[in-house]
């Protein structure tokens, strides 16, 4: 493409700066062009997005909807935070909050409701502070062509939040500070008249001089003979489908079927051309994809007459072309993205894809499928009144006054151009930027950049609401919690805050020459003193203290809310503490978008918060927590009733072996003791007895053989478990948990504690589930298996 100053301008305020920006232009300036041009060259992190299947086709992307789940109809302001039906995959978290850029195709027909979704979902994933979560955008298109499509009741629940239904009307927008530029340089027209009344039309402004020369093309009884190639454009499907079969029909030749071969995932909706395509040899055809083989013979709108049909070819012969273009089937991808696992870049993964000759039937075309097409020859039929922007996008798909024919004539009651729009547009035109703003913005853009690295505000809301949590229930969290978090919060994040906004105007002043940061030594010089700040005191402040928290509650609602805000804090602190590691050989823009990238694609699972725990093996604890089970689904109480987790490990701990030594246990009073003592000290009876722990609570000596050791030599011998049991006055389950502990070495192989019928059952359905211990894992298989089965199937997979 040749270079042009607003297309160079254009791609620079894409590389060198993070300014949203409105990339449009009249029909013919390569928009199309552009957009693909950043997707091959640009090195940020990106996603291509449109508005309807066909468009996110085209552009070689996805639907807005499906990529950031939105629901279909109007979406009113914070619906999409509300909506928890539409859950977003880690890997689709992950895409969103390591993008650079995001890329909105065909702008014009975005809804304002529709923008403001992707900003909600954009600053829940990302940055809940920043305008698209912080992510630069990049909207394409003209706003004098097809307008977004909005139904009354829609529009009676939408204009309550907006002034109109076009995407400048939104939120996000008004909040963004876009950057407009429009591409001026025109390649589809050459003619200067033309050009001219094709301006005047956009601006809604046709003159007397301009609507007589376009009207010298009117002619209703026009009928162009079968080789003249001309297209009908009309503003009905109907009317376009009627003209197509109707031609089609005249002629005498047998209708050839094309079946398309559709894999994977690809909506009917979207699909590019007919699922069964008809022609017929001497059929006037367009092509509707650009040829993907290197000779390039054919672009999408170009238009010719089927010579020839084979099984899997049709051979199309072009005006004015020698050779004839033997085409066969293309094929269209539906992509889905992904992130590589090994180098971490955003890729496309084709889930699906439609198969077809890429030929329609061109005697007609409607004027919306028109959009982004161009003819050499052309009739406009206005059977009905244009809505906006249709008589602009008709006349604008001609390459010259002489190969347009009009069907009724072009008034200026036919032109119907939003008064809004036209407002915008003359706003464009007034604010475009130049290159003092792009030096301007790529300096902020870097100063921006090292902020970020330095600003906390992300984690004073998971803090906040973790102290928020403790002192709401402070009667049911247990352990050491509320010290650590306040010091997270005061010495940590809310000192840091007023650190980095220090800093920030420090950098800022330091900034004030003309020198980029990148390239400034004064500037270098003062981030590495930065991130060595905010390394020491985000480890010594936030890290350790996090690290040392221990906390335990009965209360399974408190449980999990305490555990997502612990998570995420622990994620953000990870983010951070990666970044500032890695950015300690300076600054440079694009090793600090790499690195901002890894930072959230490098974590494995978040650290779990430490729990109150026993320093006695976990086995009793288990077993305490079975029994405290049982009697809770007998007696039909809940489980801190029976006992608390804190009681339970200070009972493992203490080990007592009368009801005077239980008494004394923190949580067990004399009711609690006369319930459920007796059950509780023969677990612990058969727990010392099977460990070999006496009165005093301490271990034998180790020069007699271990209970476990016994358990096993008697094993060996031949006996069952019953009659090792029975032998040794143990129940079956110890003497089970003995055997288990011979499993990982071999000693004792799991087939000869359960049958292959069962250990198979077990096997296929561990593999099925994802689970964090036993107790989880018991959970969510068949209610038959046993904690006891599944211990040693687990024991068995380790080996």
């Amino acid at each position: 493409m040749p270079t042009n100053p607003e297309l160079e301008l254009a791609l620079s305020f894409i590389e060198k700066t993070d300014r949203n920006l409105f990339i449009t232009g009249k029909a013919g300036t390569g928009k199309t062009t552009f957009l693909h041009q950043i997707k091959n060259e640009s090195l940020k992190r990106l996603v291509i997005v449109a508005p309807t299947g066909v468009a996110a086709i085209n552009a070689k992307g996805v639907t807005i909807h499906s990529f950031f789940q939105m629901p279909f109809g109007p979406i009113l302001p914070n619906q999409t935070q509300n909506n928890q039906q539409r859950r977003f995959s880690k890997t689709k978290i992950d895409i969103i909050k390591s993008l650079d850029l995001v890329i909105i195709d065909e702008i014009s027909m975005v809804r304002a409701d529709l923008l403001d979704g992707i900003d909600q979902v954009m600053r829940r994933y990302k940055n809940r502070n920043k305008v698209f979560g912080g992510a630069q955008v990049l909207m394409i298109g003209d706003l004098q062509q097809l307008a977004p499509v909005v139904r009354p009741n829609e529009w009676s629940l939408l204009q309550q939040y907006y002034n109109t239904v076009y995407f400048f009307s939104s939120k996000a927008f008004q909040e963004a500070n876009v950057v407009s530029i429009e591409l001026k340089h025109i390649y589809r027209q050459k003619n200067e008249d033309f050009i001219t009344i094709l301006n005047e039309i956009r601006n809604d402004n046709l003159s007397d001089k301009s609507a007589k020369i376009l009207n010298e093309r009117y002619n209703p009884k026009f009928s162009p003979n079968a080789d003249d190639n001309f297209i009908t454009l009309t503003t009905h499907n109907r009317r376009a489908n009627t003209i197509n079969e109707s031609e089609l029909n005249k002629l005498k030749n047998r209708t050839h079927y094309f079946d398309a071969e559709v894999s994977g995932k690809f909506n009917e909706n979207s699909f590019p051309n007919d699922e069964k395509l008809a022609l017929k040899i001497g059929a006037q055809v367009m092509f509707i994809k650009n040829d993907s083989s290197p000779e390039k013979r054919y672009f999408n709108g170009k238009i010719g007459i089927v010579t020839d049909i084979s099984r899997d070819s049709v051979t199309v012969q072009c005006p004015n072309e020698i050779d004839e273009i033997v085409t066969e089937r293309e094929k269209w991808d539906n992509v889905n993205y992904s992130i590589n696992d090994d180098t971490k870049e955003i890729k496309e993964d084709v889930i699906g894809s439609f198969s077809q000759i890429p030929l329609r039937l061109a005697w007609a075309i409607t004027i919306h499928k028109s959009q982004g097409l161009t003819f050499d020859k052309a009739i406009i039929d206005a059977e009905a009144s244009f809505a906006h922007g249709q008589t602009y996008v008709a006349l604008s798909r001609c390459t010259s006054l002489e190969g347009l024919v009009l069907k009724t004539p072009i008034t200026s009651s036919a032109i119907i151009n939003d008064k809004t729009v036209s407002q915008f547009n003359e706003s464009v035109e007034e604010n475009h930027p130049d290159e003092a703003d792009l030096i301007a913005s790529e300096k902020d853009f870097q100063l921006n950049l090292m902020a970020e690295l330095f600003d906390y505000q992300k984690f004073l809301y998971p803090i906040s609401r973790l102290i928020d949590i403790f002192y709401k229930n402070q009667t049911s969290i247990k352990g050491d919690v509320i010290d650590h978090l306040q010091t997270i919060k005061d010495d940590g994040v809310v000192s840091l805050m007023k650190v980095a906004n220090g800093f920030k105007n420090q950098l800022n002043a330091l900034a004030e020459n003309s020198v980029l940061p990148e390239n400034s030594s004064p500037i270098q010089e003062r981030f590495l003193k930065g991130v060595d700040y905010f390394l020491n005191t985000t480890t010594n402040n936030i890290q350790k203290p996090i690290d040392a928290i221990q906390f335990s509650t009965d209360n399974k609602a408190v449980k999990k809310d305490f555990s997502k805000q612990f998570d995420a804090l622990q994620e953000l602190l990870e983010e951070k503490v990666f970044a500032l590691q890695k950015m300690k050989v300076g600054f440079k823009v694009q090793e600090y978008l790499q690195v901002r990238a890894n930072a959230v694609l490098q974590k494995t699972e978040p650290k779990k918060k430490k729990k109150l725990s026993s320093k006695r093996d976990p086995i009793l604890a288990l077993k305490l927590r079975e029994l405290r089970d049982d009697i809770s689904k007998a007696a039909k109480i809940p489980h801190f009733q029976i006992f608390t987790q804190e009681t339970l490990y200070a009972i493992c701990d203490a080990l007592p072996r009368s009801e005077k030594e239980l008494l004394k246990i923190s949580g067990m009073g004399k009711i609690r003791v006369q319930k459920y003592g007796e059950e509780i000290l023969e677990v612990i009876e058969e727990y010392c007895l099977e460990n070999g722990i006496n009165k005093f609570n301490e271990q034998k000596k180790e020069d007699k053989k271990s209970t476990k050791q016994i358990t096993f030599e008697l094993f060996k011998s031949g006996l069952s478990i019953k009659e090792i049991a029975k032998e040794r006055s143990l129940t079956s389950g110890t003497i089970e948990s003995h055997l288990a502990s011979f499993i990982p070495s071999g000693d004792v192989d799991i087939l000869e504690l359960i049958e292959l019928k069962r250990y198979k059952k077990i096997i296929n359905e561990i593999e099925e589930v994802e689970f964090k211990n036993l107790t989880e894992l018991k959970e969510k298989v068949d209610k038959s298996f046993t904690f006891m089965e599944l211990r040693m199937v687990l024991l068995s997979m380790e080996r």
